[in-house]
């Protein structure tokens, strides 16, 4: 950013602050919302291609509008950092709200949920989504799309579940201290964690490289597509097959 450019954003954030005034507002929202839309691209990954990408613009702006009224410039936080929290939360919420997943996904998630738990019991080891598809006549991107989505699903309902009980007195769900960790608790995320790398390290060469580009550098799929010279629903459907294999864990530890 040039200096008239810092000099005008912060002119605006001046006259927003100062006096609320709805033309340096507009002003903020036009430049801040490239972070509507890498949350939602984001997002997106994990949900079906039938829910419509405006409504999560549309959610996301809501969070943007949000975080405008609600930040507080004395405090050491980036405006970006403070904003990208709040539109993801914004669209969560907003999904949270909605019956996003269509009802016949929720049953194939069922039915291929069933398979599993049948086939791991019959085989004594963890299953391939290729198995899976197999033993259901379906293709293995379709069951790696339809239970990530169901994954997706059920975390926002635990989450949401989470917040509606939070509060109530002797709740399972509230804590004594988020900060603090007892041993025991400690011990089972370390073991978690370790479970994870090791899985992660079953991967093939490009879900591993998809996974660290995708979680640890944040790149959208997009992004990681132009790193690798491969399309962006290639990507994705690596990154599906990636997070098929390592469900299990991540449900444990998120």
């Amino acid at each position: 950013m040039t200096n008239a450019s810092a000099r005008k954003e912060q002119n605006y954030w001046d006259n927003w602050i100062d006096k609320r005034d709805p033309q340096a507002g507009d002003e903020l929202v036009q430049r801040y919302m490239p972070l509507v839309y890498y949350q939602v691209q984001r997002i997106a990954v994990s949900l079906p291609k039938t829910v419509n990408k405006q409504d999560l613009i549309s959610f996301g702006l809501m969070g943007l509008y949000d975080a405008l009224e609600r930040f507080d410039p004395s405090r050491d936080l980036k405006f970006d950092t403070y904003a990208s929290f709040r539109i993801r939360g914004a669209i969560l919420d907003g999904l949270r709200k909605e019956d996003w997943l269509p009802r016949s996904t929720r049953e194939k998630a069922k039915k291929i949920e069933a398979a599993i738990a049948k086939m791991e019991q019959r085989h004594m080891r963890t299953v391939t989504a290729k198995e899976v598809a197999d033993e259901l006549g379906m293709t293995e991107e379709e069951v790696c799309s339809v239970m990530n989505e169901g994954f997706f699903a059920n975390i926002l309902s635990l989450d949401d579940w989470s917040k509606e009980n939070e509060e109530e007195e002797n709740s399972p769900l509230t804590l004594r201290d988020e900060k603090t960790s007892s041993p025991e608790e400690a011990v089972l995320r370390q073991e978690m964690y370790e479970q994870l790398a090791a899985v992660i390290k079953q991967l093939n060469e490009k879900e591993q490289l998809v996974i660290s580009l995708f979680y640890k550098e944040e790149l959208t799929l997009t992004e990681i597509g132009q790193i690798m010279g491969l399309s962006t629903s290639r990507i994705s459907q690596i990154h599906s097959k990636a997070i098929f294999k390592l469900r299990k864990i991540l449900t444990q530890v998120l």
